[in-house]
């Protein structure tokens, strides 16, 4: 026999009685669990590109069965608020990928533009030398010291990319003074007095190795796009070269083109 279950509610009018059947419940439950997982969203709780707390902490939290919760979960998969990363759990959706420049902007100078907060987590920042391909990059002779910095860049904290930049020694002076952590690598080098004027960039997609899905907290086989540029003053010379792997759901690049007179 079905089990139902019965909801009393009063106010200024006499008290009324309804009665839930078992599917009525389950929808309460769902709707209950989406909208108080989209309450801790909203105020703040969890972070965009953050991940939610494991589901059985969650069950606890909420009050629900795993099955319910996994519903929930789902539901706002689809309604965008959540996204799933098979194998390392639920994690907040990044906020709407904003437009990004044409022009030849850092990425402290893109997101002060859009209103945002740049970040960024050092994992490298030491002197080696050029190897082959390298020198060829900046005409030098191989073996020419570099300053290599690698770091993740973040958006108001959500990790965005991980950029690996290469200086030659003689511009990088002072370096590692310098906290990169939220200092302007670009910014930097101006200080130098060195006139960052023109990249050449090539931009293809690529699948997300264990330690950048890691650091960019995505999937392991998940595409990135991968953008790498050699930069250079009015000279000509070679003043910086980077790699530079956004999370393809996180980065858009807009351009323009114009076909010539005589076609």
């Amino acid at each position: 026999m079905a089990c139902y279950r019965y909801l009393r509610l009063s106010g200024r009018f006499p008290s009324h009685i309804f009665v839930l059947s078992p599917e009525q419940e389950i929808l309460s439950e769902l709707t209950e669990a989406k909208a108080a997982l989209q309450e801790r969203i909203v105020s703040g709780e969890v972070n965009p590109g953050s991940r939610l707390p494991p589901e059985r902490e969650l069950c606890q939290m909420l009050g629900i069965s795993r099955v319910t919760l996994r519903k929930a979960l789902t539901a706002l998969v689809d309604e965008g608020v959540l996204r799933a990363a098979q194998g390392r759990g639920w994690y907040v959706a990044a906020a709407e990928r904003k437009e990004w420049p044409n022009t030849l902007e850092s990425f402290s100078e893109t997101a002060h533009r859009m209103g945002l907060v740049p970040t960024s987590r050092v994992l490298r920042g030491e002197v080696g030398p050029a190897t082959f391909d390298e020198a060829e990059a900046f005409q030098i002779a191989p073996g020419t010291p570099l300053y290599r910095l690698e770091r993740v860049r973040m958006l108001d904290a959500v990790p965005i990319a991980v950029d690996q930049s290469l200086v030659p020694a003689d511009i990088a002076v002072g370096f590692d003074e310098v906290d990169f952590t939220t200092c302007s690598l670009y910014d930097t080098i101006a200080r130098l007095g060195h006139q960052l004027a023109q990249a050449d960039t090539t931009i293809e997609a690529r699948p997300a190795d264990a330690a950048l899905a890691g650091h960019l907290a995505i999937a392991a086989g998940t595409p990135v796009l991968d953008m790498r540029q050699i930069v250079r003053d009015r000279t000509q010379r070679p003043l910086l070269s980077s790699a530079i792997r956004y999370a393809g759901d996180r980065y858009r690049l807009r351009t323009s083109f114009m076909r010539s007179s005589g076609a």
